[in-house]
Formats: C-alpha cells, structure tokens, sequence
C-alpha cells in the first residue's frame, strides 16, 4: 500500500461515500449531507487527504449565475484501492461499520 495514514471513523465515512460512486466528482455540502460529518471536520479530511494523494480536486466549470463555483474532489486511482484496503481493514478490525445502507 501507498502513503499509509491514521484513519478517523469520519475519515473512513468519507472514504465510503467517495467509493459509492468512485469516478464522479463529489462536492463537500453533498458529501457532508450524506455523511453527517460537520464542515469543520469535512474539509480538514478532505484537505489532508488531497495532500496525501488520496483525492484530486478541480473547481467546477460550469457554474449557475449567482452561485460561486464548488471545489469537486474525487479518490485518485491509487486513493480508490487505499480506501477499499484501509475500508477492509477497518471492518476486520471492528472499528468501523458501513452505513446502515451498506450493511
């Protein structure tokens, strides 16, 4: 495995909602909406995780008149098997359980 890091139940939460649909980009209030995981936990993930070489982030193109654009992110390659590895991990582990929705 790649660049190893210290996972939080948040972490691997956001991890799972990015692997539900691996190859779409993913913008924070949604990821937040679907975790429950606070904007003040998300994007310090979210940052590290970029940082990490786990995500890549764009900004949105194409943009609504009167809104600002959205930073997207989306698990690199690499980022989509170290999720699914440190994911496995987690469960064998017992520190972490799918959503009720994966169960």
């Amino acid at each position: 495995m790649g660049i190893r890091l210290r996972l939080s139940r948040q972490t691997l939460d956001i991890l799972e909602a990015l692997l539900a649909r691996p190859s779409q980009w993913h913008y924070g209030y949604a990821i937040s909406r679907q975790t429950s995981i606070p904007s003040g936990t998300l994007y310090p993930i979210l940052m590290r995780l970029d940082k990490s070489g786990w995500l890549e982030t764009r900004w949105e193109d194409s943009v609504p008149a009167g809104r600002p654009p959205r930073h997207l992110y989306r698990l690199t390659g690499n980022g989509r098997e170290w999720a699914r590895e440190e994911l496995r991990a987690a469960r064998q582990r017992e520190f972490w359980k799918p959503a009720a929705s994966q169960a």
